[in-house]
């Protein structure tokens, strides 16, 4: 009877484990599938699809999506032909660069020519091809490289003092973007007239310098001064909107050179909550501002002392090239004295967000990185004031910095009657002497009310009044107190004569008046600008240095310009 019944149990748990294993994989088989059409899903993926399914704030900084096609094919092409493209081009950029290097040639040294120029044996890799659409009536392409190449590069250098050196360039490591354009298309082989070409962007370039049989530290600034050179160099000879240009066939293509395309004007109001870079005492920062970093065309602020909210208010012009693709940078730095300058932050808006004759007011987020935008980290904000004039666009656009602007017809009138009587005076072959206008007026400011102040009194009320201050003059004017409110209306109108109000600022600060003594609720700080544009505005203001509140002010502009010869 056991024997049966042990027989029956095995049987029924044999049945069961074979069940259970069919059903375990039957499951399995499914998931696999499943797995497997997700796989081939995201296979299938585009780049568009696959920016729908995470937002870029989701990625680590280090991934980026690359409009790029790959281009193995061309790197085994390149590799074969290397040592004859070797010995071609090294010649042709040794005669290029050196006239070049020879202009940006540092003060300590009395010559520098290149002794040796061979580009090494390691070809470049090509790492991604892209077609840009421009609409100009020819073929942009974008060619991605990556050298990390053995050149044989001896330069020839003697300083002022007599000694002769040669110093040799090593461990060259180049990441960038070249830009070809082949324009314009004709219609006869090879279909485009000709080719121009530029380092459309240098993402990295690093090398090092030594001197053959000797050390390089032994002359102090010797390194960095050639360093400098050969950037400046390269940023000034191919970078773009730099292009050199072939002609394939005749023709002329003086419209494919390199032109200026109009003028930015930039304010640099101010900065704010700047990271300490002190041990004892606030940072002591400055402002270093460029479209092309050619140290010529770098703009450096002055340094304001021990204050992590600094007032600038200084106003720089830069040459505009291409307004499609560059881009204005502002460098924030703490001033060390003798030392080097420590870095804070930097930032950049592209110039194609502007509008032309269109004053844009913007504040900045500084980062540590502008190729990683991606910061966390609080380092600051800058404060600009930008304008972007185009060239032969003058009498279409309203420009602010300009010596007539804010003239009356009665004004200018007038301005062009002295002008032509000192021509008939002088003569009609002699320059006409310049004049230029001084943006003077009266700025009417009413402060109207402020919101959602921070309370300052123990009871968690306030007794808020505000002062206005002119900054170049120090002239100040304050409205009454409104005791116990957190919201306080005043609706006082003041009046400010302004000399010259396109450098000028305007401080509002709220303070709570206590018997004795008073305290801190806040400021803004306006520019007036937008007020010599705009006639009169109103608007609300946050306040900074705070927690909460902001401020509700008008203002007016009556101008009354005057004139001064230069």
């Amino acid at each position: 009877m056991s024997f049966f019944f042990g027989l029956g149990v095995g049987v029924t748990v044999g049945l069961a484990l074979i069940v259970l294993f069919v059903r375990s994989e039957n499951a399995r088989s499914k998931r696999r599938s499943e797995l497997a059409t997700t796989v081939a899903a995201f296979a299938r993926m585009t780049l568009e699809d696959s920016k729908k399914i995470l937002s870029p704030e989701y990625y680590p900084s280090w991934v980026v999506f690359s409009q790029r096609q790959k281009l193995t094919w061309l790197n085994l092409q390149l590799t074969k032909i290397w040592p004859y493209v070797n010995e071609a081009a090294s010649e042709l950029i040794k005669t290029n660069v050196e006239p070049v290097i020879e202009q940006y040639r540092p003060v300590i040294l009395s010559s520098l020519k290149f002794s040796k120029f061979t580009l090494g044996t390691v070809a470049p890799q090509f790492t991604g091809v892209s077609i840009i659409e421009d609409g100009g009536g020819g073929v942009t392409m974008e060619l991605e490289m990556n050298w990390d190449g053995n050149p044989n590069i001896v330069l020839d250098i003697k300083t002022r003092l007599g000694v002769a050196l040669p110093v040799q360039v090593k461990n060259i490591g180049f990441t960038g973007v070249f830009r070809l354009i082949f324009k314009p298309l004709v219609d006869e082989f090879p279909c485009f007239g000709a080719l121009c070409y530029s380092l459309r962007e240098k993402k990295q370039l690093d090398f090092t310098l030594k001197v053959v049989g000797g050390d390089i530290s032994a002359i102090p600034g010797l390194s960095d001064a050639i360093e400098g050179t050969i950037r400046d160099a390269i940023e000034d000879s191919i970078t773009w909107p730099v292009r050199k240009i072939i002609p394939i066939l005749p023709g002329d293509y003086s419209d494919l050179e390199l032109k200026p395309v109009g003028v930015l004007e930039v304010k640099l109001v101010q900065a704010k909550e700047l990271t300490n870079k002190d041990i004892i005492g606030k940072s002591d920062p400055f402002s270093v501002l460029y479209i092309r970093p050619l140290r010529d065309r770098m703009k450096t602020s002055k340094t304001i002392n021990n204050e992590l909210n600094p007032l600038w208010n200084e106003h720089f012009e830069f040459i505009v090239e291409d307004a499609s693709t560059q881009q204005l940078v502002v460098k924030v730095y703490d001033d060390e004295g003798l030392q080097a300058a420590e870095f804070i932050g930097c930032a950049q808006i592209p110039l194609k967000e502007l509008e032309p004759g269109k004053v844009k007011d913007v504040w900045l987020k500084l980062v540590k990185d502008l190729e990683v935008q991606r910061d966390n980290k609080n380092r600051g904000q800058v404060h600009l004031e930008l304008l972007y004039c185009p060239y032969g666009t003058e009498n279409e656009l309203t420009n602010p910095f300009a010596s007539s602007f804010s003239m009356t017809t009665l004004e200018k009138v007038l301005k062009n009657g002295v002008e032509g009587k000192e021509a008939a005076e002088n003569g009609t072959d002699k320059k006409l002497r310049r004049r230029e206008v001084i943006v003077r007026g009266v700025l009417s400011v009413t402060a109207i009310s402020a919101e959602d102040l921070a309370p300052a009194d123990l009871m968690g009320k306030a007794d808020p009044y505000v002062v206005l201050t002119m900054k170049k003059t120090e002239t100040k004017n304050k409205t009454r107190v409104v005791n116990d409110s957190l919201n306080p209306v005043w609706n006082q109108t003041f009046d400010f004569v302004v000399e010259d109000g396109l450098h000028d600022m305007l401080i509002v600060e709220v303070w709570d008046h206590d018997t004795f003594g008073k305290d801190y609720m806040g400021r803004c700080i306006l520019t007036l600008t937008r007020v010599i544009l705009e006639g009169q505005y109103e608007d609300s203001f946050q306040l900074d240095g705070t927690k909460s509140g902001k401020l509700n002010l008008r203002l007016k502009w009556s101008p009354r310009p005057i004139y001064r010869d230069s």
